[in-house]
């Protein structure tokens, strides 16, 4: 297992068959460096999770004619990846998600949204897609789009279809299935039903097949400010029978 950037040339870290430790992207690779930076590029010491960035021969100069671009990226020639991780006592680094899609909690304290979305959208058979979204709020939110088919096996009532969605995400609360999985207070207490999925067609999926969460958040912000309503908060809030309805037809 590794770690690259097609900016790096793609390589930056890798295990090797001397050294190697399990579940970590292994250790730079020769003539790469690789700091771990809070959000101003301060190095953060062992062990503490922040931005990777990296230094070495094998990253680009920059972007192609995308001088903006590259002002954000190469910063005092080190190479921003936008991604969050940390480095062990031995060296090894752990790439944990993206920087620019982490949940922030209204005290300030981050967590990568990816293990969260994966396990959701792997244990329900009635979510397809699964975004989180937290910016310095009190609770967690969530975008879903559906499985309509396996949905009208079981019910064509949209009530009944939003209760199935809401036991889902429930397993991953106390006394569910997928308990002690993750902290509760990134699980999300809110959720509404996107009738059109994530796709390349609507910009929303790059060509990697990887959703584009800031589009996603652009796109549906009137959906996630509605959320933090007392109707929006409902499971069987107005808007999300509406979209069932249509779904279940």
């Amino acid at each position: 297992q590794g770690y690259g950037l097609s900016e790096a040339s793609p390589i930056i870290s890798a295990n090797s068959t001397e050294f190697h430790k399990l579940g970590s992207s292994g250790k730079p690779v020769p003539r790469m460096e690789i700091m771990i930076t809070d959000d101003d590029m301060n190095p953060l010491p062992v062990g503490e999770k922040g931005e990777i960035i990296v230094r070495g021969g094998n990253v680009m100069k920059g972007y192609w004619k995308n001088p903006e671009a590259t002002a954000e990226t190469i910063v005092d020639g080190w190479l921003r990846t936008g991604d969050m991780g940390y480095l062990d006592k031995d060296g090894y680094l752990y790439v944990l998600g993206r920087t620019k899609s982490l949940l922030i909690s209204n005290d300030g304290e981050k967590f990568s949204p990816e293990g969260i979305e994966e396990s959701i959208m792997a244990t329900s058979k009635y979510i397809d897609q699964c975004v989180l979204h937290n910016n310095q709020s009190t609770y967690t939110t969530a975008l879903l789009t559906l499985n309509s088919e396996a949905l009208k096996k079981q019910t064509s009532h949209p009530a009944e279809a939003v209760k199935l969605i809401a036991d889902a995400l429930a397993q991953y609360l106390k006394g569910g299935s997928n308990d002690n999985l993750f902290p509760y207070r990134w699980i999300p207490s809110a959720f509404a039903v996107i009738e059109e999925p994530f796709s390349e067609k609507n910009g929303l999926v790059n060509s990697t097949m990887k959703i584009v969460k800031h589009k996603v958040y652009e796109r549906y912000a009137q959906e996630i400010e509605m959320l933090h309503t007392a109707e929006g908060k409902r499971p069987n809030s107005e808007r999300n029978l509406k979209v069932l309805g249509k779904l279940l037809m």
